[in-house]
């Protein structure tokens, strides 16, 4: 039970294995929202025990077959499936090798215990500025399929994430996939996050950088999460690195740029004035390590 529930129980619902992917865009488009789809359930299940949501009918996809893939194609990159969980992530190789800042993000979720139920697709479709899987995906350009029986759709995850607990999914429709890019040639990733003493992080940031060393190839790439609402994309400032220069002058050229575009908001969990703090902090220490290997 999630901290804060004030009950026990679950409300009462209907409880449904469907047998083919056929099956579950069927059930979606006689239910709609009255329906939800379980995978992990790490979300749903908190989300039914505060009455947050109260589905009539829950469509357990867990044992699925072809729906908990995780695969990686040279020159294509990944394909995860919706019951692919964080700790299937984590331990995949290619993602170690080519993925680093997935990997880093799958491998910080909670404990083990909740690595192995949590779902990146889960993760996801809770849009929940602090989670994981916002700013790495983001930084991957990754793109979400989702399906329904009348059409089949592609949004990057920036595209899907409306707002906090507000996505682009239709009462119909199930997310199939995502599909993560190959990374740029000779790069490297990280993601970072600081957390308020709590299981809530206020700044995540998801870097790349490729051929750091050479500035007419060089590429960087930056994404945030858990500083506003949405994840967030900082192409303006990409674009400050492919000059020639001392790091810490394009850092200080490029601060005032994504501060401006991320617009760090203030919550509960800490002030706009901190998290504007932490993304500083934070952006020099992940392009100093890949730039520098510092």
């Amino acid at each position: 039970m999630s901290f804060g529930s004030p009950y026990l129980t679950l409300p009462g619902f209907e409880y449904i294995r469907p047998k083919s992917l056929q099956e579950i865009l069927e059930l979606l488009d006689r239910h709609g929202e009255e329906a939800r789809i379980l995978a992990g359930g790490v979300a749903l299940i908190s989300f039914m025990k505060e009455r947050l949501v109260a589905p009539q009918y829950v469509i357990d996809i867990k044992a699925l077959k072809g729906l908990n893939r995780i695969e990686y194609t040279p020159g294509k990159g990944l394909n995860i499936g919706p019951a692919t969980t964080m700790a299937e992530i984590a331990a995949y190789e290619p993602v170690k090798r080519r993925y680093g800042a997935l990997h880093d993000a799958a491998s910080l979720v909670g404990d083990i215990t909740l690595r192995n139920r949590a779902t990146l697709v889960g993760n996801i479709c809770e849009a929940l500025p602090w989670n994981d899987g916002l700013a790495s995906l983001t930084l991957f350009d990754a793109q979400l399929t989702l399906k329904s029986l009348r059409s089949e759709r592609l949004l990057r995850v920036e595209e899907f994430i409306k707002g906090i607990m507000e996505t682009d999914l239709h009462p119909d429709e199930v997310i199939t996939s995502i599909r993560i890019p190959e990374p740029p040639e000779n790069s490297r990733s990280i993601y970072v996050k600081t957390t308020s003493r709590s299981e809530f992080s206020i700044a995540n940031i998801g870097a790349l950088v490729s051929n750091p060393k050479t500035p007419k190839k060089r590429l960087v790439r930056l994404a945030y999460a858990a500083a506003a609402p949405t994840p967030i994309r900082v192409p303006e400032a990409e674009d400050v690195f492919r000059r020639p220069g001392k790091l810490s002058d394009l850092i200080d050229e490029a601060m005032p740029i994504i501060i401006e575009k991320v617009a760090p908001m203030t919550d509960m969990h800490a002030s706009s004035e901190y998290r504007t703090h932490l993304i500083d902090i934070l952006t020099r220490k992940v392009l100093k390590e890949l730039m520098e290997g510092k």
